[in-house]
């Protein structure tokens, strides 16, 4: 859906930081895309047409996924909801637990924000092994709600996230892969 030029100036863009935040870990920095606010625009657009008239909310995972994610839903004027860390949200809380590489996470969304029925866009900035995007769909299906898109700024390749979220019948969209 991105076209060659996006995509072209994207890579141009986002830094690529070697041995952070551990050694081994390829970093892709994309604070340097808010320096060009029509790149920024131009991002957004893209995100916003891969849902148009397909959702009826967005949800964005904290924190990195509300920096597009609020901006799809105002172009898109649905509703934009938070999945926050847990204890970050006044109750009445939903919450999911999840694994990561060393030990677990939860995170939440306010109960009552996503109605029975209503078609969700999930939206990160970053795809990797999927594991805090699926426990955001399940918060997601806790409510009713049906998980009809996933949309990423990048996804990493080889990690598994895209096979990982199939199971939930939804399409999945990242401008870029690497």
């Amino acid at each position: 859906m991105a076209s060659a030029e996006l995509i072209k100036k994207l890579e141009e863009t986002i830094e690529n930081i070697p041995d952070f935040p551990i050694p081994g870990i390829q970093f892709k920095d994309i604070s340097p895309i808010f320096l060009n606010p029509k790149l920024y625009e131009d991002v957004i657009a893209d995100l916003a047409a891969f849902s148009k008239g397909k959702i009826d909310a967005v949800c964005g995972i904290e924190s990195r996924g509300y920096l597009f994610g609020i901006a799809i839903a105002v172009a898109l004027e649905v509703p934009f909801i938070l999945i926050r860390k847990a204890g970050k949200l006044p109750p009445p809380v939903i919450s999911e637990k999840y694994d990561l590489e060393y030990g677990s996470a939860i995170i939440e969304t306010r109960e009552g924000q996503l109605k029975p029925g209503q078609r969700v866009l999930i939206h990160d900035d970053l795809l990797a092994t999927g594991g805090t995007t699926e426990a955001a769909a399940k918060l997601v299906e806790k409510q009713g709600a049906i998980v009809s898109q996933f949309s990423f700024l990048i996804g990493l390749q080889g990690l598994n996230g895209d096979e990982k979220l199939k199971k939930f019948g939804a399409e999945i969209y990242h401008i870029l892969g690497y």
